[in-house]
């Protein structure tokens, strides 16, 4: 018969929760070796209101968790599922870079900048909320889902103008390598943010791999939008999360087809 699976929970001075598999198997103990920690999906807030359904891997709304307020600069990530014809009213934010990568469907973008935009997949979206804005999102199918992950990165400089820009990032820029998707200002990535914060993105086809190396006084989350693949030795699924605070190689491999976001943040 299968042992119960148990947590050994500990907190990171980065607001992360640490966890390790018990009984204790040769993977979770050399996870904890190397400083890598696992945020597993189903240990994730949820949020269902119908056209709605959201996994929030930090806090957020009426998920309080104060293990897990963020880490680094990176503050949201949320894996949303919007219902054809559904979306978000015109709301406000302040001092956050919101970035949307969508994964299926399509989201429309509108905000008090003038400025608007309908993105898919094949697209890279970001707003500086800066001094203040007010937006909205919607699904604009009327038969289709859409699911896409919210991202939100805190702000080197608060009270900065708001500004919006969206970049094309096709399928083929991402299968199976490093597509720069949003960094610094003159930094080369697709769209600018007001942050020492680097994103990338990847699609991994099934068999495929990739490795990232962390430098020094960095810090890495990876992100398992969809799909599976195992890091250095340990199986991640479906909005599964690893991070690290050492310097470390990563070395990436999918099970199956996989989209992969990596935040590497100051």
């Amino acid at each position: 018969m299968t042992k119960p699976r148990r947590n050994m929970v500990s907190l990171t001075a980065a607001g992360l929760i640490h966890v390790t598999a018990n009984p204790p198997l040769a993977v979770a103990e050399e996870s904890v070796e190397t400083g890598l920690l696992i945020r597993q999906a189903a240990e994730r807030g949820h949020t269902d209101l119908g056209w709605l359904k959201s996994y929030h891997s930090f806090s957020f709304g009426g998920y309080y968790d104060q293990q897990n307020m963020g880490f680094r600069s990176l503050r949201v990530i949320n894996d949303d599922k919007i219902a054809a014809g559904h979306g978000f009213p015109t709301h406000p934010h302040r001092d956050m870079e919101i970035i949307s990568y969508v994964l299926d469907g399509s989201l429309q973008h509108k905000d008090s900048t003038g400025k608007g935009a309908t993105i898919t997949p094949d697209d890279i979206q970001m707003m500086s909320a800066g001094l203040g804005i007010t937006h909205s999102e919607y699904n604009p199918s009327p038969t289709q889902p859409n699911h896409f992950l919210q991202i939100w990165i805190q702000p080197a400089l608060r009270g900065l103008q708001p500004r919006y820009s969206d970049n094309k990032v096709t399928a083929d820029q991402k299968t199976n390598e490093w597509k720069f998707i949003a960094g610094p200002d003159g930094s080369g990535a697709s769209v600018g943010i007001y942050q020492d914060a680097n994103i990338f993105a990847s699609k991994l086809q099934n068999g495929q791999s990739l490795d990232y190396t962390l430098e020094r006084s960095r810090h890495v989350w990876l992100q398992v939008a969809t799909g599976e693949i195992i890091v250095n030795g340990t199986t991640l699924k479906s909005g599964d999360a690893v991070a690290s605070s050492r310097a470390t190689d990563l070395h990436i491999t999918s099970a199956m087809d996989a989209d992969v976001l990596l935040f590497d943040l100051a």
